[in-house]
């Protein structure tokens, strides 16, 4: 796996519920580190052993945790740039969810070496969509789960989301839009503030 996956869920950890625990968990899954190097790549082994001890040592069911890391990786600061790739998929929530097609090409573009596992959506009928999410990555359609529920806050839309089973070998995530501008979402600038 590649260790920007890894890096994002050691982020996660380390921010949600501490260093310490963060350690506890490398120290369980017998990795032998506990940091982990963005551009390196990592065993399959290696990152089972990471979720199999995440979620015993934090004591969370693994879909859970993995949907709050998607939410984190969308609203936190410190991954700021991943909110910015998704937000320039549309100018609003309908929008971002027609450019995830496009999802693991756009990311390939940033990180060569990242191969994310493709991603499809239907629309089933005006406002409700399915989001099919293909296999390749332990608990993808977790994570995304939270990316739909984040990016709708940053959009400002009201959104109900599913998992719903499996299609054609994918997991699907339903999408039924409930309102859009319910909130007034985050702002968005195309340029860059530099500090």
């Amino acid at each position: 796996m590649h260790g920007l996956i890894n890096r994002a869920i050691q982020a996660f950890v380390c921010s949600t519920y501490g260093v310490s625990r963060w350690r506890d968990v490398t120290d369980s899954a017998g990795l032998g580190f506990s940091e982990f190097e963005a551009m390196l790549i990592y065993t399959d082994e290696q990152s089972q052993n990471l979720l199999v001890a995440m979620e015993q040592v934090l004591e969370r069911p693994l879909p859970e945790m993995l949907e709050d890391m998607g939410t984190f990786l969308v609203s936190n600061p410190q991954v700021e740039a991943l909110r910015r790739l998704l937000r320039f998929g549309g100018v609003n929530y309908v929008e971002f969810l027609h450019s995830l097609d496009d999802l693991p090409d756009r990311a390939r573009l940033a990180v060569a070496d990242l191969h994310l596992p493709g991603l499809e959506l239907l629309e089933t009928a005006p406002g409700q969509f399915k989001l099919l999410c293909q296999s390749g990555l332990p608990g993808y359609a977790n994570v995304m789960m939270g990316v739909l529920r984040a990016m709708a806050d940053d959009y400002g839309d009201l959104v109900i989301l599913e998992h719903s089973g499996a299609q054609d070998g994918a997991e699907v995530i339903s999408v039924m839009l409930v309102e859009t501008e319910f909130s007034e979402g985050r702002t968005f600038d195309l340029g860059v503030k530099l500090p």
